[in-house]
């Protein structure tokens, strides 16, 4: 017997309270067709969810194959995805809408614009058997180095971020699909991204950005995703994720929740690094969280995690009616989410270029139309927890433009003087944009778009993030705000 069939063997608690434990666990897994052997054997144990990401999306028609397998092994099992629009979507490959990143709904300001676009991405996701959505994000973009959460935010006031939420959760519960406010209580105070290690918001309690929350609790927001964030406010010696201050006294007594708490992945290493996966899960859910999700497609560091649950409750450090109040909430969850509706109705499918060319055209009158200009792309490498769809400026400038020319540049020069003398050569003759994107989080941005504007005091600025001085911002790299971008820029 495996490693992992001694594992899948080894419970020993009654059949109700061990389905219970499972449905506290949402996993990720590897696979576009096949389902995991491994992964049917926790399905069958009552395993609450799958998370799904660019790994297990090839085209729209293989995506709904593998939700409907998924749900023939149960069907009460929710299947989730993150699904945020702008340039964080993993199912470019399944033809999703394409909408601009919340910063850019923000700029807009309008809700019903929002609610186009969250209808929009609801709709696809109805029609591919995905009926969880681990978006909108309620962070408030609140401190000007952080490094995660920023174009993603609706905005840097709680009041516009809030009634953004509120437009979002509408229009995704109206398609029936369950929408997650994140990341709770805030992740735009900070200045440390919670993927790569433990990350601090050290305002005081007055000063934290809880009113988005509340405004998603107040409109029925059926999830809710915590922060791996410490608050030393609320807690001192435990990040929220893992704290029931926070979780219990905070959420479900002061601000009144009671749909499905989540937590965030627990191998993002500001958990993993410091407790690892499987003590996070036990302590999450002692703390209050109600499914925790383990997104590696590893399916061994799942099952350590179910394993440190099921322990924990053979030796009451977890306690039975804590798993079940838990196990309950899924429950219900399910029911009203786990089926797809069997009608899907049409949605604006250019609801999303619209609220990106607002937003750019947001930032005030553009410069002149720039024609045949040779455009330098300056953006980090993709995140490696977010997916990336290989948008770039320069693609979307030259198909409203043939005639632009251009270079794309994710990382510091070997030799920056030589780099920026090959451009000043490529452009010379011709009109120079220069788009950074936060040049603020990296240096090398800067100093090559210094340099060349030193040459090139003439070349036209853009910011591809959040504002950088009077360059013509988008907002977000979303393809729809590169494009809403080149049309502004070329007067398209």
């Amino acid at each position: 017997m495996t490693h992992t069939e001694r594992l899948l063997a080894s419970a020993a608690l009654p059949v109700d309270l061990d389905e219970a434990a499972h449905r506290c666990l949402v996993a990720g897994f590897e696979g576009t067709t096949v389902v995991p052997d491994t992964l049917k054997r926790l399905v069958d144990r009552g395993l609450g969810g799958v998370i799904l990401f660019t790994r297990n999306i090839r085209d729209a028609e293989q995506v709904r194959r593998l939700t409907d397998t998924l749900r023939a092994l149960r069907p009460d099992l929710l299947v989730g995805i993150d699904n945020e629009g702008g340039g964080i979507g993993h199912l470019v490959g399944a033809g999703a809408p394409e909408v601009p990143g919340s910063f850019a709904l923000g700029v807009a300001d309008d809700p019903a614009l929002t609610a186009r676009c969250a209808d929009a991405l609801a709709g696809h996701l109805a029609t591919l058997g995905i009926t969880a959505s681990y978006a909108p994000v309620a962070d408030v973009q609140r401190h000007p180095d952080n490094p995660i959460v920023r174009t993603r935010s609706f905005g840097t006031d709680a009041e516009l971020v809030s009634r953004h939420l509120r437009a979002w959760i509408a229009a995704t519960e109206a398609r029936g699909i369950a929408s997650c406010a994140k990341h709770f209580p805030g992740h735009g105070g900070t200045v440390t991204d919670s993927h790569h290690e433990l990350a601090v918001d050290p305002r005081p309690y007055e000063e934290l950005d809880l009113a988005p929350f509340r405004a998603a609790v107040d409109a029925g927001v059926p999830m809710l995703m915590s922060a791996h964030v410490v608050f030393p406010a609320l807690d001192a010696n435990r990040p929220a994720t893992l704290s029931r201050r926070i979780l219990r006294d905070l959420l479900r007594h002061e601000l009144g929740f009671d749909g499905v708490l989540v937590s965030d992945a627990l191998e993002m290493k500001a958990i993993a690094d410091r407790y690892g996966e499987a003590a996070g899960a036990r302590i999450a859910l002692a703390a209050g969280a109600d499914q925790v999700i383990v997104a590696v497609p590893d399916l061994e560091v799942t099952l350590s995690c179910r394993e440190a649950v099921l322990d924990a409750l053979r030796c009451d450090v977890l306690t039975e009616e804590r798993v079940a109040e838990a196990a309950e909430r899924v429950r219900r969850l399910a029911e009203r989410y786990a089926t797809p509706a069997a009608e899907v109705g049409e949605w604006d499918a250019g609801a999303g270029l619209e609220a990106a060319r607002r937003a750019v055209r947001g930032q005030g009158r553009g410069p002149a139309a720039v024609r045949g200009a040779h455009v330098v792309d300056l953006f980090p490498p993709p995140h490696p927890a977010l997916n990336w769809g290989g948008e770039d400026l320069l693609c979307e400038l030259r198909a409203v433009d043939p005639t632009a020319t251009g270079t794309t540049v994710t990382g510091e020069a070997a030799d920056p003087a030589s780099f920026v003398d090959g451009i000043l050569r490529l452009a010379e003759g011709t009109p120079l944009i220069v788009a950074t994107c936060d040049a603020g989080l990296y240096p090398w941005q800067r100093h090559l778009r210094d340099a060349l504007l030193a040459a090139r005091p003439d070349a036209v600025r853009v910011a591809t993030g959040l504002p950088d001085g009077g360059a013509l911002c988008s907002y977000g790299r979303g393809r729809v705000n590169l494009r809403a971008t080149a049309e502004a820029l070329t007067g398209a």
